[in-house]
């Protein structure tokens, strides 16, 4: 055990403590108006929040900027996701991404998943079957392998969905983690980590509505009010209201993001705060379109075969209380306390499938409900001090999660239709199968965690990190026409841990290399059903080394990494009898990625990334046809192995901006087989700005312009393919007071 004396702050600091500006930051409160506003909780506490009055104390940490943003975040600045202790870039041993909420402003990305996939390494995968969030990076892909977190808080994934956070109205910035973040975050994220961090109270009064309109029938109207209440109280309310009449028929959308906070600062020592989010999504009604041996006919672009009465909703609901108190110089006490509340919708017709004679068969008339409660603690404790005559910084801390979930559906999905492929009346649903509670499972979920910083020289520093989590598992299958009633129990525990040392060469220039475990459930494992109780956690290990630098005196910076990620105990069927599985299957990857920012005189700036990936079925059987068939050596479905942003902005006068992006994402496969290629793509993205008055910004913004058709994910081993949309555009007036 090491032996611990409060410190003052560290070499890190004294280094780097170019400012220290201080926002009054709190957590959300709203009060909704709509009864579907009904439960509330509490999540994590952002640490980057940090009212003026707190004891500057942090170890490692460099910068302490209020809640204001730039243009391209330097590698000094702390960032939340990639530990607990509060490090920046160049601190962590791993790779760490910062996307600002200007930079996701000015390229126009309204919804996360457009502003994360210009990070590096990010591809989109999303789809109304996963809540339309699903991203991939270093191999690996979904809910259940790239964790999503809101302000620091995760909701588990149940039945690999995951529909909050999705708007980026109230966004101050998005982290992101690439490579398993099982250590930090528990079960799953073993390709990463994504970190959506609302904006916090200020005590500056200010207020920005928007409003804007575009192609397709959009509309939008959004409103951000912050300010005092009081010597103690600051508060910060946001609404986004977004509709569209979307690009095929029955793809009309419209989404509803509100929510706020209210902070009270009792002291310099004590503060509280209360946040409040809620979410209500109804997206397109669009599943994708057939496609026949992997060619993709341009004449059914803008077609959708769902039914008429289809209907999609997801409605959300996030409430947090956070408490931080300075115990004492040099240790800080944070507890998080919250409750997570989810409804989702399905009713289509998801399946379709060319027939000979040009008909399309749909099929999968699938009706879905999900209920998801999840309440859960944290508490950690921080302490900077010295351990053997160095400096150190510790975090200890617990969670746990008790999560319920009910499944409503009318499995076996049957009924199907055929209609035309052009020219047809879309009809109604018709299902043979009742809608009746299918399953309810309840989950116990409880860890201990440790983080530690130690500096070995002047130079150089280890961290480490553990974690243990156990989790109790308890599922209901309820009687159906085709099922009997059955129950089971499952636990799994888990220790994890990583280890990193950084080397700084210069203030400004370190290098590190690290080595970290992590877990995937085989499916998700809130949901987790009978067939595969009887298998253990997947496991996986990462070795990752890298370079990251600032230059020019903070104008610049770059990064690169290399990395190699094994993942084990994949569920594979058995090579002697195809209707038998076994835990046996192995999946790697490996790779580099590289981004770099640099701010060039006369207004102009440059951003760019770009990551090449070589992800592998090592030892993976499946069942075709009745017999065992080997996937060895083939790339995972939906994983491109290349993929590259450049973002161009051009300050050409006062008051005026221009921007411009290409992102590009390689090829992929449909299957496992590797039978169904699905073609890489390149968009080009522009925007641009004029600031008409003190208070009033105008703003154009194109998406698509080369109106390139490609597909955003696919389904049925590759046979449908969900594709973008086309060339789009729209404006926005934002006003500020």
């Amino acid at each position: 055990m090491k032996k611990i004396s409060i410190l003052s702050p560290s070499r890190t600091q004294r280094r780097r403590s170019r400012q220290l500006t201080a926002g009054m930051l709190g957590c959300a409160w709203l009060i909704g108006s709509s009864s579907a506003f009904a439960d509330d909780g509490s999540g994590p506490a952002a640490d980057s929040t940090q009212s003026a009055q707190e004891p500057a104390q942090t170890l490692p940490a460099v910068k302490v900027q209020a809640s204001g943003h730039t243009d391209t975040p330097d590698l000094s600045t702390p960032i939340r996701t990639g530990s607990r202790l509060g490090l920046s870039s160049l601190d962590t041993p791993a790779s760490v991404e910062t996307l600002t909420g200007e930079q996701i402003q000015v390229r126009g990305d309204t919804t996360v998943n457009e502003a994360i996939t210009r990070a590096a390494g990010f591809a989109t995968d999303a789809a109304p079957g996963n809540g339309g969030t699903s991203v991939s990076v270093r191999g690996f892909s979904g809910p259940e392998s790239i964790t999503t977190l809101y302000d620091g808080t995760r909701m588990y994934p149940g039945a690999g969905t995951v529909t909050f956070p999705f708007d980026t109205w109230s966004v101050d910035r998005i982290e992101v983690l690439r490579g398993p973040a099982s250590v930090l975050y528990g079960e799953g994220g073993i390709g990463g980590v994504i970190n959506v961090v609302p904006k916090a109270p200020q005590r500056d009064y200010a207020t920005t509505v928007q409003i804007g309109a575009g192609a397709y029938g959009e509309k939008r109207v959004a409103l951000d009010t912050t300010g005092a209440l009081g010597p103690m109280l600051s508060y910060r309310f946001y609404v986004s209201d977004d509709r569209s009449n979307g690009w095929v028929p029955r793809g009309d959308s419209h989404t509803t993001a509100l929510g706020g906070a209210l902070r009270l600062d009792v002291d310099p020592t004590l503060s509280f705060t209360l946040d409040y989010d809620y979410g209500r999504q109804k997206p397109a009604r669009y599943f994708g379109i057939p496609v026949l041996d992997g060619a993709l006919n341009p004449a059914f672009r803008y077609q959708n075969y769902n039914v008429a009465d289809s209907a999609i909703s997801y409605y959300d609901q996030w409430t947090r209380l956070n408490a931080k108190w300075h115990a004492m110089p040099g240790i800080t006490v944070r507890n998080q306390l919250y409750y997570l509340l989810t409804n989702r919708h399905w009713h289509d017709s998801e399946s379709y499938a060319l027939q000979p004679d040009g008909d399309v068969l749909r099929s999968d008339y699938i009706e879905i409900l999900h209920h998801q409660r999840q309440i859960g603690d944290q508490l950690d404790t921080t302490i900077d001090g010295r351990a053997w005559g160095h400096q150190n910084r510790l975090v200890v801390g617990a969670d746990f999660n008790v999560i319920s979930f009910v499944d409503t559906s009318n499995s076996p999905y049957g009924g199907s239709s055929i209609v035309p492929a052009f020219g047809f009346d879309p009809g109604v649903f018709d299902s043979p199968d009742s809608t009746v509670p299918a399953f309810r499972t309840v989950t116990h979920q409880a860890s201990l965690f440790a983080e530690d910083r130690f500096e070995l020289t002047e130079r150089l520093a280890w961290v480490s990190g553990l974690r243990y989590d156990h989790i109790d598992l308890h599922r209901e299958t309820f009687a159906t026409a085709t099922t009997a009633a059955s129950s089971f129990d499952r636990t799994f525990a888990h220790t994890g841990w990583r280890t990193g040392l950084v080397f700084s060469l210069t203030p400004t220039l370190s290098v590190y290399g690290q080595y970290t475990t992590g877990t995937d459930g085989v499916s998700s494992l809130i949901t987790l059903s009978q067939s595969n109780s009887q298998f253990t956690l997947s496991t996986g290990q990462q070795w990752e080394a890298g370079v990251k630098q600032e230059v020019l005196g903070g104008r610049g910076s770059w990064t690169f990494a290399v990395y190699q990620i094994v993942k084990r105990n994949l569920v594979s069927t058995d090579p002697l009898n195809p209707d038998l599985s076994e835990q046996v299957g192995r999946q790697s990857s490996r790779g580099v990625e590289w981004s770099g920012a640099l701010r060039l005189g006369g207004g102009w700036s440059v951003e760019a990334n770009a990551a090449l990936l070589r992800a592998r079925y090592d030892d993976f059987d499946e069942a075709v046809d009745g017999q065992s068939v080997s996937r060895a050596g083939n790339v995972p479905y939906n994983i491109p192995e290349q993929t590259a942003n450049v973002w161009l902005d051009w300050a050409f006068a006062p008051g005026w901006r221009a921007g411009a992006g290409v992102q590009y994402v390689g090829r992929r496969f449909g299957d496992n087989a590797n039978s169904v290629s699905i073609p890489s793509y390149t968009l080009v993205d522009a925007s641009a700005s004029w600031r008409a008055t003190r208070n009033l910004t105008l703003a154009l913004y194109l998406r698509n312009l080369t109106n390139r058709t490609y597909a955003v994910s696919t389904q049925n081993d590759g046979t449908e393919w969900l594709l973008g949309a086309p060339r789009s555009g729209w404006v926005t007036a934002t006003m500020t007071f």
